[in-house]
């Protein structure tokens, strides 16, 4: 089971109902004042570089961070007193655990950083924390020049300027000022909600990425139309159509509409809802769910703002996220891994999975139980009782995550950690093993059976959603970790996690003893996926970069019907790029022996075995067809495959090698904690003459070692290679894959192979 672990308008443009957008976020740092002063050594071949750090503020440091340029030609070598990273020709120095807090009126002397450089170079753009190294305050962006109208209606008024210079940083967005402040980041806008017939005026402001923003622009007065003046609606734009499509966007064409006094633009609808303003007669629709079908009309606006009626009505469904003929294959990385199973992300690399893999999602993060945010820079355990209501309370591992230090032979790049770096751990080694295959996207995963006891309570409330999502996005997609052990820090795991992936286990319905359910879960479930979806998006038009947001999903229909709304006008997949549907765990006895002890059954059939003699069967076919009766896309929608086995013991052999047969309890696992369980590969060590068995017409594996021995269910080659031949069969978008380490690559492979 996953998660079992031990122990309206608006075109390029902003209107001035919308409030001041928010600055990206930005390193924060005690209010120290502090100043870098660099000093050269000659060294004959080599020069000795240095940074003095000195406090000349009131309050000492919590940390500090240098940066600076270095001309072509001139390298830098090891730093002594600081944590060094190069990227092209800049280079940062990060504060080690022991000069990082420098006294009021101090210094980082006798430790202050100092390196090596070779070459003739010296360093340039000096910043501390973001300031300069000097103390001198930023140069601000020069004012924006011909501030002038370019067209109004009755109720708008267009604008265009020239750019403002930039100052010591590049200009990144304009503030449009004049009975309010809306921002935007071209040099045109479109500025609504204002009074018709009346003269407004405006002036503009450049403001750089650090907040640092110019003097206004020369003001401007244009006045808006009087609508009296014309009632008359304009033509339907006719010939609407659809030009292209991508996973999640539509772009569109129509033919011009006519007006006597002129077209202003194009209102845009998706359904019923307008999408965006165009002032061409072409406009790309974002921010769409991909594999969704959707609908799109458009209307013309003349220039008194009268609006023609809909054109005809076009319609696309949008791409994939992998692409027409591929197939996802996303694989769970356990964050404990590292411990009893010493399978390191550096195994991901070594055994050829990574290559094959086109997702990782990284289990699990937990919720903070207080706080109701997510949680992380804690290293309690979970408890040993898989049936302790708080098992997973408060549990989670930043050592592991981020903490440790990896040896050379646990790196994926063959390079050891320090100590000392500010990022160390797994989350360093996956950021290492993206740079060797840039393809992969790497997802945290929320929850996980352990970890789901407070979903319900974050999901409840519409504050107590954003301020849950916020918390994820700000901790993993903006990588601002809680400070631990010496590492942590604003920043330090940015750009490793490409997205979320939600493993509630399971709203509306039975999950780990202990955790709260509510009959609102199911309703909240979509509006928790809904939150998500808005807060990446708005990170997204930060960094021009979509984020992913997947969910594990059940294949049990009473726990889909519980807490999934999977069709009608707002259901869960408009919001997700695709869900994960367990695939596995159908049959099997549990390390306590409370799940189904006495009996043997398939633990991941494709298809419903006739000879099944439990009250309800569970297959892979039954569990999609639920979601796809609804409506669900294929193309949404992996499978799930186990690499591991789950077992039971005395098993008698019934004329049917152990199938469906009694059995005593669940069969002694690979980890004394975790009885009826073994990986793939351990499970093939431990019984090596064990008789294999394939079940045509469940699609099954399964394995007996004699009369009254053990019995085994699980994934093997043949299976795999006939799940994958359906997967394509079917157009499913792919599988997933709990968990990784049980596989050294045999079973990777047969994906791989399956899916080509």
């Amino acid at each position: 089971m996953s998660g079992s672990r031990p122990t309206r308008m608006f075109t390029l443009v902003a209107t001035l109902a919308v409030a001041m957008s928010t600055l990206s976020a930005t390193t924060a740092w005690a209010a120290a004042d502090l100043t870098a002063t660099y000093s050269a050594t000659d060294q004959g071949s080599w020069t000795q570089g240095k940074y003095v750090v000195a406090n000349g503020g009131s309050t000492a440091s919590d940390n500090w961070r240098i940066e600076f340029d270095l001309p072509a030609g001139t390298t830098i070598g090891s730093v002594t007193y600081g944590v060094k990273t190069v990227t092209g020709n800049h280079v940062t120095i990060d504060a080690e655990y022991y000069n990082k807090a420098v006294r009021p009126g101090g210094t980082t002397e006798p430790y202050s950083p100092w390196f090596p450089l070779f070459g003739t170079g010296q360093p340039t753009n000096c910043r501390i924390n973001g300031d300069k190294c000097d103390g001198s305050p930023d140069q601000a962006p020069g004012a924006p020049t011909g501030l002038r109208a370019t067209g109004a209606t009755t109720r708008t008024v267009s604008l265009a300027w020239t750019a403002g210079t930039a100052g010591d940083f590049p200009v990144t967005e304009y503030l449009v000022e004049g009975g309010g402040t809306a921002t935007v980041t071209g040099t045109t806008a479109i500025v609504s909600g204002l009074a018709p017939n009346t003269d407004h005026t405006f002036t503009v402001r450049a403001r750089d990425g650090r907040g640092n923003t110019s003097p206004a622009s020369a003001p401007v007065t244009a006045r808006t139309r009087n609508p009296a003046d014309d009632t008359t609606a304009p033509t339907v734009p006719a010939n609407l159509r659809v030009s292209a499509v991508a996973s999640t966007s539509v772009t569109l064409a129509w033919n011009a509409a006519t007006d006597a006094n002129g077209i202003a633009g194009y209102e845009v609808y998706t359904g019923g809802t307008l999408a965006t303003f165009a002032t061409g007669t072409t406009a790309t629709v974002g921010g769409l769910s991909p594999s969704t079908p959707y609908t799109f009309t458009v209307k013309a606006r003349d220039t008194y703002d009268n609006v023609s009626g809909a054109s005809n009505t076009a319609t696309a469904t949008t791409d994939d996220v992998v692409g027409s003929g591929k197939y996802a294959r996303v694989g769970y990385f356990v964050q404990w891994g590292i411990y009893g199973r010493q399978y390191f992300v550096r195994n991901l690399d070594t055994s050829g999975a990574a290559a094959k893999l086109t997702h990782i999602n990284y289990a699990f993060g937990n919720i903070d139980p207080v706080n109701l945010t997510c949680l992380n820079g804690v290293t309690r355990g979970t408890s040993q009782n898989p049936q302790d209501p708080d098992q997973g309370t408060g549990a989670g591992d930043a050592d592991a995550d981020y903490g440790r230090p990896m040896s050379a032979a646990q790196s994926v790049d063959g390079v050891g950690d320090t100590g000392w770096e500010p990022l160390r751990g797994n989350f360093n080694q996956l950021k290492k093993l993206k740079a060797k295959h840039p393809h992969l996207k790497v997802l945290m995963s929320l929850g996980g059976w352990t970890y789901s006891k407070f979903f319900s309570d974050v999901a409840a409330t519409d504050a107590s959603r954003r301020k849950f999502v916020q918390s994820c996005v700000d901790m993993y997609i903006r990588g601002n970790l809680p400070a631990y052990n010496g590492a942590g820090g604003a920043g330090v795991a940015a750009g490793i996690f490409d997205g979320i992936d939600l493993d509630w286990e399971w709203p509306g319905a039975e999950g780990h003893p202990g955790n709260h359910v509510s009959p609102a879960d199911k309703r909240n479930n979509t509006l928790l996926f809904a939150e998500f979806r808005r807060q990446l998006d708005a990170l997204g038009a930060e960094t021009g970069k979509r984020y992913l947001l997947t969910a594990f999903t059940p294949a049990d229909p009473a726990k889909i019907a519980a807490g999934w709304e999977i069709s009608g006008a707002d259901h869960v997949f408009r919001y997700m790029d695709f869900a994960n549907v367990q695939g596995y765990d159908y049959h099997g006895a549990g390390s306590d022996n409370s799940w189904e002890p006495n009996r043997t059954g398939h633990q991941a059939n494709w298809y419903d075995d006739t000879d099944d003699p439990y009250s309800f069967q569970f297959s892979s076919a039954s569990a999609l067809k639920v979601y796809t009766d609804a409506g669900v896309n294929p193309r949404k929608l992996t499978i799930g495959l186990p690499f591991y086995g789950r077992g039971w013991q005395t098993v008698t052999d019934g004329g049917r090698n152990g199938e469906w047969q009694a059995a005593g309890g669940a069969a002694p696992g690979q980890f004394q904690e975790e009885a009826g369980t073994r990986g793939y590969n351990n499970l093939l060590a431990a019984f090596p003459t064990m008789t294999v068995h394939h079940d045509e017409q469940a699609l099954a594996t399964y394995g007996y070692t004699g009369p009254n021995g053990q019995w085994w269910t699980f994934d093997d080659p043949w299976s795999i290679g006939r799940k994958m031949a359906l997967v394509k069969q079917q157009n499913l978008l792919g599988t997933m894959i709990w968990e990784m380490s049980g596989d050294n690559g045999t079973l990777m492979t047969a994906v791989d192979g399956g899916l080509r």
